[in-house]
């Protein structure tokens, strides 16, 4: 039995110079750390794209080069931040349900090994592991050392310049390791999470590999016979596909982020002398030919040589050998059993067969030390093109959180890992999109509301101010919750503004002159009658000459009846003097028409409001519509207001974020003729800092209106999909009305295709500018639940527990909370 050694008389690594790492065979790498596309997100042609150019970067490298990719997927537990910020209830609710959520987090290396000029490699029983010394077989030559470093530096700038990867090069301490942060020798040897601070552990290889209580196995791809009868850049992912879809992940995919354990999937390409190669192969299939007579196996294997060797020459492919192994582990013994099993499965969806190595396990464990690739044992490698190799390579990595100060939590689709998404601010700024308007589609039950709601909260958190219509009480909770402004209409409460009303401080500008005027006219003509100049002219004299009359008259207070009686008592005397005749303005007519909405009027508590006033300042308000969305009078009345209220905040609020959010309830507004109204703030709300979201369940609603599919969709940037599974025979048309791709459409119809049901979610599909397009799980704590449901039963569950609490949703909520987690709660 080998005795114990001391791991720094076998350590292959001479030094770090010029960060360089150098092995004590003369071998340089130089290593960097990769940024890789988000799993889900590429398309079939992204994926053949990405795949050219890997191949293209790999064909700079010299002869005698190795490239050695790393993907390391270590199993952690996400940090809930509770001290970093002010927490509100829900956002603080959030943090303690996502705590300790487990992912599988990912770090992707690359190391270029530039060996000997000799180009000697090493096999089972020349490995350094087995050596008790080592000392440099050569001197780095200067001149070879630069034209390799010139060979790096075009292979970073190939992947730099394609958009897919981002290359870091390491350096320093992140090679090296420091006394609070592990480096990527210490990484790897004791198999530590990168950016851990650094442990010693004891490496055995008696009974398998074991690196302090981590048990391995070491499973390999080595043999052409287990090798997959065809490869390329993708494969379907069935769980997401569909009869019209195909869904696309990466060919090496299953050994990567869809393989749920600890693990490292080390990918080998060593690039060789064309030339030597070829003539070796020559050799081979010239034994080959003279054995053939002996066995069809030789016969067999000179056919396949003389293949190679042909296409090596014709099609001027770059010959190569490969290797690819995957080492999981864990602290339990008994899992090992499980994970294998998966590891089999996960390389059984490449069509391919694992080995699970047992006695070259060392060696090639060994050899995958950073630095230390020369000395990987050619014997467990297999000849193939760079084309084919590359297909093995992984493409894809977990969800990242944009580190914006804005934005939504949403998950990712695996593990539901939270992830802070920014689809107004980030977009613009990188050119993305132009504006920050929304247009949000899902049928009923899809989880529309829901997610809206969430998007709306974690926008009024953040400091916007929000103006919501809506057809359905869907954010009555909320907006309770915040302590926002609600208005409804009901018998015993209706609906009640004062557009009159100025706030101390402001002053009547010309936009609100206009919006009063054009709130008058509708009052006064039908749609179908006209106005005339003189009566315009008039209106805007009258109310120049009420607010003038206000200064003078301090206790009066404005709002409909005291204009009214302006009118009526003084008004009348100054046209008089003027001479204005009847049909120039129709004083007589005017405060006829309009003597319903004064004192004693059927409608009279409509236009004075003596609450509820100062609605700029107002950072969260609902209209709620539902129960005069086909009132004749009322209805075109209130939308002239909401959106007075609007306009109002979007103008005067400087450098503040404004939201109007529009449910259902455009279907209505765009018949009462305020089509105008919208296509005015999807084109114009952007260079106010602003930002229009209309929300439908129909795609009927988008045909048939013209509004929508000219003014809206094209004035939205950012599309935002929930489950369209019950339009899927008919999507070409979604499709095509929305200028989606067919990657989108193959995302879009995915959308909850194989949720974990251990977790209560839906999925949301969201694009911005056709360029990045991504579907996310809207998954929320029960707090949040509670906060947001639209459930009629629900609902009337959390106003109940509110009343015990005196009226206080926040704390009714929380006990209820604490009853359904406790089974309480009936």
């Amino acid at each position: 039995m080998r005795p114990e050694i001391q791991l720094e008389k076998i350590f292959p690594v001479y030094k770090v110079e010029y960060d360089c790492i150098l092995s004590k065979r003369g071998d340089v790498t130089i290593a960097f750390e990769a940024e890789l596309p988000e799993i889900f997100t590429l398309s079939d042609q992204e994926y053949e794209s990405f795949h050219h150019t890997l191949i293209k970067a790999i064909k700079v490298l010299p002869a005698n080069s190795i490239f050695h990719k790393q993907d390391w997927f270590v199993a952690k537990r996400f940090e809930a931040q509770f001290e970093d910020k002010v927490l509100s209830f829900l956002s603080h609710s959030s943090e303690r349900f996502f705590n300790e959520r487990p992912f599988l987090n990912h770090k992707c290396y690359i190391m270029l090994t530039q060996m000997p000029a000799d180009g000697r490699t090493s096999n089972s029983l020349t490995s350094s592991l087995l050596k008790n010394s080592l000392s440099p077989e050569q001197t780095t030559n200067p001149q070879r050392l630069q034209e390799f470093l010139d060979s790096v530096g075009q292979f970073e700038r190939i992947l730099q310049d394609s958009g897919f990867a981002k290359l870091k090069r390491l350096k320093g301490e992140q090679l090296t390791g420091g006394k609070f942060k592990a480096g990527i020798f210490e990484q790897y040897c004791f198999l530590q999470p990168p950016d851990s601070i650094p442990i010693i552990k004891d490496i055995s290889f008696k009974e398998g590999i074991s690196i302090g209580n981590d048990y391995c196995k070491l499973f390999t791809l080595a043999d052409v016979e287990d090798l997959p009868g065809l490869c390329g850049s993708r494969i379907n992912y069935d769980r997401y596909s569909t009869d019209k879809t195909k869904f696309s992940v990466g060919f090496s995919s299953p050994l990567g982020q869809l393989l749920p354990c600890n693990h490292i999937f080390n990918q080998y390409i060593f690039i060789q002398d064309v030339h030597k190669t070829v003539k070796q192969l020559e050799s081979k299939r010239l034994r080959l030919q003279s054995l053939a007579a002996y066995s069809r196996e030789n016969a067999i294997s000179r056919d396949a040589t003389n293949d190679f060797l042909n296409e090596t020459i014709a099609s001027q492919r770059l010959p190569v050998k490969a290797h690819f192994n995957v080492l999981v582990w864990s602290d339990n013994k008994k899992e090992l059993k499980d994970i294998k099993t998966m590891v089999s499965s996960a390389f059984a969806q490449m069509d391919a067969t694992a080995k699970h190595e047992t006695d070259g396990a060392p060696q090639i464990f060994w050899a995958g030390l950073p630095g230390n690739e020369a000395d990987f044992p050619m014997n467990d490698t297999f000849d193939t093109f760079a084309e084919q190799a590359s297909c093995f390579l992984n493409l894809e990595s977990n969800y990242r959180s944009s580190i914006s100060p804005v934005g939504i939590r949403l998950g990712d689709r695996i593990t539901g890992l939270p992830v802070n998404v920014d689809i107004s601010d980030e977009p613009v700024k990188k050119g993305i999109c132009t504006n920050r308007n929304k247009f949000i589609l899902g049928p009923s039950g899809s989880g529309k509301s829901f997610f809206t709601n969430h998007m709306v909260r974690s926008y009024y958190e953040q400091g916007t101010h929000i103006v919501l219509v809506d057809v359905g009480h869907s954010y009555k909770g909320l907006c309770d919750l915040v302590k926002g402004y609600y208005f409804t209409y009901d018998e015993s409460n209706p609906i009640r503004f004062n557009p009159f009303y100025i706030s101390p401080g402001d002053a009547l500008d010309t936009e609100k002159k206009e919006s009063i005027k054009t709130l008058l006219l509708a009052l006064w003509k039908k749609d179908d009658e006209t106005f005339h100049r003189s009566e315009y002219v008039a209106l805007s004299i009258a109310l120049q000459t009420y607010y003038k009359f206000l200064e003078t008259h301090p206790k009066i207070f404005p709002c409909f009846n005291t204009f009214y009686e302006f009118l009526r008592d003084v008004f009348v005397r100054v046209l008089k003097e003027d001479k204005v005749k009847e049909k120039d303005f129709d004083i007589e007519n005017f405060l006829y028409v309009l003597r319903p909405y004064y004192q004693g009027g059927e409608f009279d508590y409509l236009l004075n409001a003596t609450e509820n006033l100062d609605l700029l300042k107002e950072r969260f308000i609902v209209f709620e519509l539902d129960n005069i969305k086909d009132h004749p009078i009322l209805f075109p009345v209130v939308t002239i207001i909401v959106m007075e209220v609007f306009i109002s905040k979007m103008r005067k609020l400087k450098g503040v974020r404004k939201m109007i959010l529009i449910e259902e309830a455009w279907k209505a507004i765009a018949k009462e003729g305020m089509a105008e109204y919208i296509k005015y703030l999807f084109k114009t709300v952007r260079k106010f800092y602003g930002e229009a979201i209309v929300v439908t369940q129909e795609i009927e609603d988008i045909i048939s209106s013209p509004v929508v599919k000219q003014a809206i969709i094209n004035n939205s940037d950012c599309k935002i999909l929930l489950d369209q599974s019950k339009y899927q025979n008919k999507f070409e048309q979604i499709q095509q009305l929305l200028g989606l791709t067919d990657k989108e459409k193959a995302l879009v119809l995915s959308i909850n295709k194989s949720n974990d049901q251990r977790r209560k979610y839906k999925e949301v599909f969201i694009s911005l500018g056709g360029v990045q397009s991504k579907v996310y799980a809207t998954e929320v704590s029960l707090e949040e639940y509670l906060a947001y449901t639209t459930e009629e039963s629900e609902k009337m569950k959390v106003q109940e527990y509110a009343r015990r609490f005196g009226g206080d949703l926040r704390k009714g909520i929380t006990a209820l909370a604490n009853d359904i987690r406790l089974g309480k709660a009936a």
